[in-house]
């Protein structure tokens, strides 16, 4: 009888109908009394503003609309609304508005579209009063701005304190803003432990990103015990909660079997939306997936697609692996100035290995301008903080003229410095006093630096140091050890020293004649397409120096020769035609 009473009188009185619609829309059926929130709401009702406000936020008995949720909301935030100001500083924190300063609110509106900008400014307007007031949502809000907002608005400590005044009032955003203050100044396991208690409470109230960081923390045992198990079931409700890092990391747990039974190929599904929702880090596994191949070969473009996505979202061990497809040509066409700028990005996100790589390929003549200023600012930025190799990478940057203009006297002090503990530097110090580059030529000098790294093992400067005791520059002739030089260098397969150890052996120096052993190094060195050795190989088969004569094979390697420039294989080849002529000639 009463329920018959009141909605008798609600049919005939318009206040009864409005706490009729309102305790309804407490009850959560906003749809079924809309209208009369409206009509309410229109004549200035505040509670009803609330509701309508909240209806479109909801999508609640209308379709959603953030634009004219925020008008209601301004509407009863302003008539002094406590809940209307935590809501609008909430949405405007998550975006609604940002028209010019004398628009009205309606007509600084965001449209309805995703990916608008937060409004710092109107969220701190409103925040800030809700939560003096005592509103655990705005204080949770303001919490955030103070912690996370613009420079100008920042305080740390007091982004603290109002994230802790909503915790303590259970406000799970509180809960969960408090945890992540609680863990950055946590000095010892009490400290983790009261982290992970506020992050459990954000979860228990199925935050997304409170399960996504207490799993992170359960799997890594800090302030909770550690559980790979559980650690996974919370990256699963995270990542079906539409969390990115949560789907990465659930993705990867069902890759690995970590906590989880084994399923690569969901494990991969999850990585992929991750990946495609924008998480760098998924789309770089994706991209590893591809390369490792597993059952089916590798994949290089589709590899190259996610090192792409994941380069592209600032990952940087991804620039690197995109710059070695570039470098290699696998997966996309090879391209050595691409791989350059990626080798440069991956370096600029600190990637050191990118770093090396970049100077190698810059100091080969990759690159473009860009690249090559930052790999001379990289090394000189090193270089001046007592880096010895990056002293050397860039004295021959200023010797090369590499991203700066060329300086061979500021090369050769930064050489001379880095020749203390660096090989190379040691080799082309030397060469440029030998020369006398950037510096008053003395071969005496270069020829003992050049020394130092001969006897360090270094091929290019035992062939230097060889040449210079086969003539005598810088010091006395000594062929003898100039052929043990030449031959430690041959039997690392350098191609000039396999040829001079030829050279040596056929006579006119002061060492044993042994053309056999002559041949047998030039043939070593033309399978190396040297072109003297081409030519020497060739007289010695026309001519049967080390007893082996043999014409057909002679003009192949001197043919060869002279495609390769060697001017005078031409006056061979002619002789060939008349070998009598050739009997008496002497190997030059």
């Amino acid at each position: 009888m009463a329920g018959f009473l009141g909605r008798l009188v609600a049919r005939v009185s318009p206040r009864a109908r409005l706490r009729q619609a309102l305790r309804r829309a407490e009850q959560g059926r906003v749809a079924e009394v809309f209208p009369v929130l409206a009509r309410a709401a229109e004549r200035g009702n505040v509670e009803a503003q609330f509701r309508v406000g909240k209806a479109y936020l909801d999508g609640a008995g209308v379709p959603p609309s953030r634009a004219s949720a925020a008008i209601w909301l301004d509407r009863a935030a302003s008539a002094g609304k406590l809940e209307a100001q935590a809501a609008l500083a909430t949405l405007y924190l998550t975006g609604a508005s940002r028209g010019g300063e004398g628009a009205g609110l309606a007509g600084s509106l965001f449209t309805d579209a995703a990916g608008t900008q937060p409004d710092f400014e109107r969220a701190l307007r409103w925040a800030q009063p809700a939560a003096e007031a005592g509103s655990a949502e705005a204080q949770a809000v303001l919490g955030y701005i103070r912690s996370a907002g613009p420079e100008h608005m920042r305080d740390l400590a007091a982004g603290d304190e109002w994230y802790r005044k909503s915790a303590e009032a259970g406000w799970p955003q509180g809960c969960l803003g408090y945890g992540l203050a609680l863990m950055r100044l946590a000095q010892d396991d009490a400290g983790k432990q009261a982290a992970a208690k506020e992050m459990a409470r954000a979860a228990a109230a199925n935050l997304p990103l409170g399960l996504y960081l207490l799993g992170v923390m359960t799997e890594g045992g800090m302030g909770v015990e550690r559980d790979i198990e559980k650690a996974a079931q919370l990256y699963r409700q995270a990542a079906e909660r539409g969390v990115r890092s949560g789907q990465a990391r659930w993705g990867l747990a069902l890759m690995e079997g970590r906590g989880v039974a084994h399923d690569p190929v969901k494990g991969e599904s999850w990585l992929r939306r991750a990946g495609l929702s924008g998480d760098a880090e998924a789309s770089a596994l994706v991209g590893d997936l591809y390369i490792k191949g597993g059952d089916l070969p590798p994949n290089y473009a589709e590899a190259a697609a996610w090192y792409t996505r994941a380069a592209e979202g600032g990952h940087a061990m991804a620039a690197r692996a995109l710059a070695m497809l570039f470098l290699t040509g696998a997966g996309v066409a090879r391209d050595p100035n691409e791989a350059a700028r990626w080798f440069r990005i991956s370096g600029e996100r600190g990637n050191k290995e990118a770093r090396t790589q970049l100077a190698d390929l810059v100091l080969r003549g990759a690159g473009q301008a860009e690249e090559r200023a930052r790999t001379r600012e990289w090394f000189e930025d090193a270089a001046s903080k007592g880096d010895l190799v990056a002293a050397f990478n860039f004295g021959v940057c200023l010797a090369e003229g590499v991203g700066v203009e060329r300086d061979l006297t500021r090369a050769a002090e930064w050489l001379r410095r880095a020749a203390d503990g660096v090989v190379n530097a040691q080799f082309w110090y030397g060469r440029m006093l030998v020369e006398g580059r950037g510096l008053e030529a003395d071969p005496a000098a270069g020829r003992g630096w050049i020394e130092r790294a001969a006897n360090l093992g270094m091929i290019e400067a035992q062939v230097a140091l060889a040449e210079m005791l086969v003539n005598g520059r810088g010091g006395p002739r000594d062929h003898e050890g100039a052929r043990k030089l030449f031959e430690a260098a041959a039997t690392k397969d350098h191609a000039g020293a396999q040829f001079a150890v030829g050279a040596l052996l056929g006579g006119g120096y002061d060492i044993a004649v042994d053309r056999v052993a002559a041949q047998a190094w030039f043939t070593k060195a033309a399978a190396r397409n040297h072109p003297y050795a081409l030519l020497m190989l060739g007289r010695y088969l026309a001519r049967g120096l080390a007893g082996e004569r043999d014409p057909v094979r002679a003009r192949t390697y001197l043919e060869r020769a002279k495609a390769a420039g060697v001017a005078e294989a031409a006056n061979d080849l002619a002789a060939l035609t008349a070998p009598a002529e050739m009997e008496g000639r002497v190997a030059s």
